[in-house]
């Protein structure tokens, strides 16, 4: 007989559904340490954690145990560039050039921003090798993605940017505030909301972070060699985990560094409170984003099969947020719009709903995971019945 998983925190009454499956996920599917929050109207109506935070040393998962959350990262970027757009400061659909000069090299002159949110760039790895003390200087990616030709036409394809996505982005934030990206969001989002959530984990939080586990053998497939590259830096460092099965984002100097496409550090409730807030009061004033801007970041702007990368799944990509992609990544509907994580964490907003959802975890999964998805339509169960 298999023992129940040990689920702490609350839940409204009405979402037994999502605690049921949070749990079978731990008895059937395989989690070893995970949350799951949801936000309904600004109001926190699930909040759940249960399992181990790190295995090696038996240390449970707390209410405030925080995990890599590896591309949810890009999501929290795209909230914060919509926020410059709402102030005036930032035009997606003007050339990069304007704000990052040296970005115009080598046939880039004419990619506006949003490409750099829409995987168009050309740009989802470098052709200079890289190490890690590389990647966590910020500078030498900089130089390095200036001086990169495209590796398509921009415009006429995507293919997902893993990792240069946050620089991309990121580079763009830091010219236009004079902020690094984790920085600003520190200040204009993550402190005035109260999150546990970090694109830079300070020292005195290292120790509460989940310990992250490999996919298990044979759960995801060998990239090819572009995306290879991509997903490495150029063999900066492995990626999800080296032939021993340590995950790379587990090293304290990545955490620190703040990688700025994939090592956001963050708690369930800390990313579902983000999303909520954009879509709803949260408490803390009125909505971060406005119903344009939602109607903006849900424009579909590409889909269908990538210039490198896996079959396509049905991905259908906002302005730097992934959005409802049946039968990849099921969100509520068409006003969603959020992330999902290497390994199975997914958080996303929708207005329609007024809903901000997060779910966490430290056992990463392959291409057919189904926790996160399960628990999407358990929300989407709650919310119709």
């Amino acid at each position: 007989m298999t023992t129940p998983a040990p689920v702490h925190g609350d839940a409204d009454e009405g979402f037994g559904p999502v605690v049921d499956v949070f749990r079978d996920n731990f008895t059937a599917r395989g989690d070893v340490g995970a949350a799951v929050a949801l936000y309904v109207r600004g109001r926190k109506v699930v909040d759940l954690y249960g399992g181990l935070a790190d295995p090696r040393s038996g240390r449970p998962w707390a209410a405030d145990t925080p995990a890599v959350v590896f591309s949810c990262t890009k999501g929290i970027l795209a909230v914060c560039a919509y926020l410059l757009v709402q102030q005036g400061r930032l035009d997606l659909d003007a050339p990069v050039t304007r704000y990052w000069p040296e970005f115009g090299q080598h046939g880039k002159d004419g990619i506006p921003v949003r490409w750099l949110f829409t995987h168009q760039a050309g740009l989802p790895a470098l052709d200079r090798p890289l190490t890690r003390a590389d990647v966590v200087a910020w500078t030498p990616v900089i130089e390095a993605i200036e001086a990169q030709p495209p590796l398509w036409p921009p415009g006429t394809a995507h293919s997902y940017h893993a990792m240069t996505y946050g620089w991309l982005v990121g580079e763009v934030i830091r010219r236009v505030t004079g902020q690094l990206p984790g920085a600003f969001f520190r200040a204009a989002l993550a402190d005035p909301l109260g999150l546990r959530t970090w694109i830079g984990l300070p020292d005195a939080d290292r120790a509460a972070v989940a310990w992250m586990l490999a996919p298990p053998a044979g759960a995801v497939p060998a990239p090819d060699p572009v995306a290879e590259r991509g997903l490495t830096m150029n063999g900066a460092y492995p990626f999800p985990a080296d032939d021993e099965g340590l995950v790379s984002f587990n090293d304290p100097v990545i955490q620190a560094a703040g990688i700025p496409g994939a090592g956001a550090v963050s708690t369930a409730e800390g990313l579902a409170r983000l999303y909520a807030a954009a879509v709803s009061d949260v408490g803390s004033g009125p909505r971060l984003l406005t119903a344009a801007s939602v109607d903006d970041a849900t424009t579909p702007r590409v889909w269908g099969q990538q210039r490198y990368g896996p079959p396509d799944g049905g991905q259908r990509w906002g302005t730097g947020f992934l959005l409802d992609s049946p039968p990849a990544r099921p969100l509520l509907g068409a006003r969603s719009f959020g992330h999902d994580g290497a390994g199975g964490h997914v958080a996303f907003g929708d207005d329609a709903h007024e809903v901000g959802f997060a779910y966490v975890v430290n056992q990463m999964g392959g291409v057919d995971d189904e926790r996160g998805d399960r628990l999407v339509a358990a929300v989407r169960r709650c919310l119709e019945g």
